[in-house]
């Protein structure tokens, strides 16, 4: 097949148009033209009175060749091969394995180190700490609704891990020669993603969607011998002379094992410290902290689509902003969710922590995104989990100015703006459940991060006409933006750099941040420990 890209059309294009320019670029007649197949479908809004889109299709011909031959060589997007992006396994389990593979964490990393695992013939036993996604689903309601949190079983503990309670997105800016990325995408429509995902350009699922997905490839890997054990913390990790040999759970059970997956998410702070006690070698990473901020969705789409603002290609309109502040700091728009709500996700009692969270239709009323602020280690010295300890300090501070019973601290943008408490909502009612206890955001942050969002907000207006609106809502605190501490592994067999057989993974590690790229990785990690064992 051949691969053709950048053929742009008018938003609103009869279907026949699209054919017509492939066959205008391939210069053949339609009989020629044996099928063609939708990869990429993309939409170009910087002139909001002409919207158009941007397809890249694959096609079949009758002769390649020729068609390759008399193509203009200085065609800024020529006419290629269509490149290989199936999945090529790396390794089969040898017969008689006496340990198999350990994975801790059904994130998407998790999820996908066992999968490919499991496919391989490696039978993983898969460990999960929380609960299955719909009694996970049952207990994270608890805190939103009756303010009732339980520690092992919310936003960030449990099967799915926390990008089940988000906005669903699927792209990421990894690179990606090998295309795990697609099989990513084809295990997912095959758990019942919408199949769409596979060529649109911001590709979603949204919360209910993604707990059936999760559900589904479950039952996947134990069909193909793999085994889940949900609710068994693993405790301890058994390390003689540098080499894993082992994990113990909190029930006292030892499990045997020479090659352990580190899946463990960017809030299993525990698990960080159990770790850093064994003399697993980990150090401080950045990341970043601020407020969640909601607008009315129809603003966004407005300045985002013009005219074209409601058409159901485009759907509820994103945005992406970022400002370099005089303190030197960066101040920028994270995880932004269209048409969606602002979430508790606090993994600890006493603490408050936002997220923002869509349904794939993305029709709520307020868009949702994080405006956080870059930290360094710097602001946080000390040893390698002193970035936890940062979390912790404001996650507490956010939780007594919200009341003491895990209401959100909010402030509407015009009184963060004029440095006054806010005292009464405007036309922009906080999704945040379960509640928002309106006051002065100033003291729920560091003052350099307060300072440079503030300096940001009317900036960011200048670029989303209306986004310093003063009845505009900022809920505090974001915290959770990735892990506070990298897990170092070795660039060739991705194991930990002075503990053998132990694969820090994901987005808990430091090598991933979100749905796409965390399962990216569990694909290369299941890859090198599959190697390693075939290699014994």
């Amino acid at each position: 097949m051949l691969r053709i890209t950048e053929i742009q059309l008018p938003l609103e294009h009869p279907e026949a148009d699209l054919r017509a320019a492939i066959l205008a670029r391939l210069g053949v007649s339609d009989a020629e033209l044996l099928s063609v197949s939708l990869f990429r479908r993309s939409y170009d809004a910087r002139k909001k009175s002409a919207v158009t889109l941007n397809y890249t299709v694959d096609v079949e011909v009758r002769d390649e060749a020729a068609v390759l031959r008399k193509q203009n060589l200085k065609d800024k997007s020529p006419i290629v091969p269509t490149p290989d992006t199936n999945y090529h396994f790396v390794a089969k389990a040898p017969v008689g394995l006496s340990k198999r593979p350990v994975v801790i964490g059904t994130g998407p990393c998790g999820i996908f180190a066992g999968l490919i695992l499991a496919e391989m013939g490696f039978n993983p036993l898969i460990l999960e700490r929380g609960k299955t996604v719909r009694e996970r689903t049952k207990d994270t309601w608890g805190l939103w609704r009756q303010r009732e949190l339980k520690p092992e079983s919310n936003v960030q503990y449990g099967e799915g891990g926390a990008g089940t309670f988000s906005d669903g997105k699927l792209y990421s800016q990894v690179k990606d020669p090998k295309h795990y990325g697609r099989k990513v995408l084809t295990e997912f429509v095959a758990a019942d993603a919408p199949p769409e995902i596979m060529y649109v350009s911001k590709p979603h699922i949204g919360t209910f969607r993604l707990v059936k997905m999760v559900q589904l490839m479950r039952e996947k890997i134990v069909s193909l011998g793999g085994e889940f054990r949900f609710e068994q913390k693993v405790d301890d990790i058994v390390i003689e002379d540098g080499q894993v040999r082992g994990v113990t759970l909190a029930s006292g059970e030892h499990i045997a094992a020479d090659h352990v997956v580190l899946a463990i998410g960017h809030s299993a702070r525990d698990t960080f410290q159990m770790l850093y006690d064994r003399g697993v070698y980990m150090e401080a990473k950045p990341f970043s902290i601020g407020f969640r901020a909601e607008h009315p969705q129809s603003l966004i789409d407005k300045c985002r689509f013009g005219p074209s603002a409601g058409h159901p290609i485009l759907g509820a309109a994103d945005y992406k902003l970022v400002h370099h502040a005089s303190n030197g700091r960066s101040v920028y728009s994270f995880c932004m969710c269209p048409g969606g709500t602002v979430v508790a996700a606090t993994s600890e009692p006493e603490r408050v922590v936002t997220n923002g969270m869509s349904q794939y239709s993305r029709n709520e009323r307020n868009a949702n995104s994080g405006i956080v602020v870059g930290i360094s280690p710097a602001d946080y010295p000390g040893h390698p989990l002193a970035g936890i300890d940062f979390q912790r300090q404001w996650e507490s501070r956010a939780y007594e100015l919200g009341g003491r019973n895990y209401d959100a601290p909010g402030q509407l943008v015009g009184d963060f703006l004029a440095k006054k408490p806010s005292t009464q909502l405007g036309s922009v009612i906080p999704s945040y459940k379960p509640g928002v206890l309106l006051g002065d955001l100033g003291p729920s942050l560091p003052d350099y991060a307060i300072d440079a969002i503030r300096e940001a907000l009317p900036f960011f207006d200048k670029q989303i006409r209306g986004y310093a609106m003063h009845d505009a809502v900022l809920t505090g605190v974001e915290t959770r933006t990735s892990s506070p501490v990298r897990i170092r592994r070795d660039d060739d067999t991705l194991q930990s750099l002075n503990t053998k057989g132990l694969y820090p993974a994901g987005e808990g590690a430091g090598y991933a941040g979100g749905i796409m790229s965390a399962s990216i990785d569990g694909i290369k990690i299941a890859e090198a420990v599959a190697l390693a064992i075939v290699a014994q």
